[in-house]
């Protein structure tokens, strides 16, 4: 009887040291280990990562997931719930007849008599650009395929998943550039290397029109929408759609809108092979009930000047989701690492904002957290004439210039705190879902 009593004593006390074992070893596991990444932002564990992957390649699309391990290794992922804005206008000799935007003219205000005393003219780069800061690549051409290749790769780094593409028609430009659209197919090609996504930012044009963005969209869907790298946002009703940035979308009515985006438009793209997200840009407050009104699905800030408008306001973020929220919109806040557009608008000074050494852009990507967001845009990655790049600059001196820099960090200081600032949203948006 008691050899019995010791065995039972024995038994019970392996499957106890069992059961613990077994919880503490539960205990260890992170939420995400084992299941896709298919929920907004929820972080996904290194063999969940690959077979979803594999899966996504097979299919030739990646829309499904949030994160994916980058071409660098498992170390470094990149989210495509960070968007980053992108300009193809650059021109230089030899890919170019000339230098193309490093020359911009100095904008005059429109009053004569503040315009009177300020500088007019244009650049003359290459020592004089048009530009506060200096890149590291010089004044280059966004036809060169080595720039395109640099880009993507600090792209990369900074852990951007998605460049938001500045678009223009065929065969239109802005009024200092020339028509880029022949470059987007380089484009998507380079980012789908790095396993980066392309959306449109849809710029405004002359006769730009609810009837022409109706052929625009056609254009861009029909073109590039089975590209591997071609963007689609998987909503929170499970509808994976293109995503659109419409650039200044308050210069048409909210009812010309309606005509494209609401179901029972004259024209409408909803339920069709061409229907999207479609984001308008909100500068004042007013346009927030526009944009309600216009069938759009959401509105973004875009500029990098905190108390510059409404919308890049970063106190009125708060409220501008709350609005969104209730009327089932997205809300995504444009944080920038700071602004200054002087080069091109000598008489702008007081809109400048200074990077501190990388102190505005971490309040401004704070701010933007804050919010609890479904993405967050960068302003920018190479926007120059604003002065809101995080592409890589060098320190610059000539005769005439002295160019601002980056130090006393390296040139790649915004890279690395935009994937710092990345890999936290990750991890916060996981708290969020729990």
């Amino acid at each position: 009887m008691t050899r019995l009593r010791k065995k039972a004593c024995v038994a019970l006390f392996l499957f106890t040291l069992f059961i613990f074992g077994t919880m503490m070893g539960l205990r260890t596991l992170k939420p995400s280990d084992g299941f896709s990444d298919l929920a907004p932002g929820m972080e996904i564990g290194p063999f969940a990562a690959e077979r979803i992957e594999r899966r996504a390649e097979a299919e030739g699309d990646l829309s499904d997931t949030k994160i994916v391990f980058s071409n660098s290794g498992h170390d470094h992922s990149i989210f495509y719930d960070i968007h980053i804005f992108y300009y193809l206008w650059y021109g230089a000799p030899p890919m170019d007849r000339g230098y193309i935007h490093w020359d911009h003219v100095l904008v005059p205000h429109w009053d004569p008599k503040i315009a009177a005393s300020h500088p007019k003219g244009r650049h003359n780069p290459p020592e004089d650009i048009a530009s506060s800061f200096y890149p590291e690549l010089g004044p280059y051409s966004s036809r060169d395929s080595k720039v395109l290749e640099s880009h993507m790769s600090q792209i990369e780094a900074a852990a951007a998943g998605v460049v938001v593409l500045s678009w223009y028609p065929p065969g239109v430009a802005d009024e200092h550039g020339e028509p880029t659209e022949d470059l987007v197919p380089a484009v998507m090609d380079a980012a789908h290397r790095h396993r980066i996504k392309v959306a449109f930012h849809i710029q405004p044009y002359r006769g730009r029109t609810e009837l022409s963005m109706h052929d625009n969209i056609k254009y861009i869907i029909d073109k590039y929408g089975k590209h591997g790298a071609f963007y689609r946002f998987k909503s929170s009703t499970g509808k994976v759609l293109p995503l659109f940035y419409v650039y200044d979308s308050y210069l048409t009515p909210a009812e010309s809108w309606a005509d494209l985006l609401t179901s029972q438009g004259s024209h409408s793209v909803r339920g069709t092979q061409y229907d999207g997200v479609f984001l308008a840009l909100i500068v004042e407050e007013r346009h927030k009930h526009d944009i309600l009104a216009s069938g759009f699905d959401g509105m973004y800030t875009y500029f990098a000047s905190n108390g510059f408008s409404f919308g890049s306001s970063h106190q009125n973020w708060k409220a501008i989701k709350a609005f969104c929220d209730r009327n089932n919109l997205l809300f995504i806040p444009s944080a920038g690492p700071g602004y200054v557009d002087t080069a091109v608008r000598p008489w702008n000074n007081h809109n400048t904002r200074n990077r501190v050494n990388g102190r505005y852009y971490e309040t401004s990507l704070q701010a933007a957290l804050s919010v609890r967001p479904d993405i967050i845009t960068v302003t920018s990655f190479n926007e120059w004439h604003e002065g809101t790049q995080i592409e890589r600059a060098v320190p610059k001196k000539t005769v005439t210039r002295l160019y601002l820099d980056y130090k006393p960090h390296q040139p790649d200081l915004y890279l690395e705190l935009t994937r710092k600032w990345a890999e936290q949203f990750s991890k916060e948006k996981e708290q969020w879902l729990m």
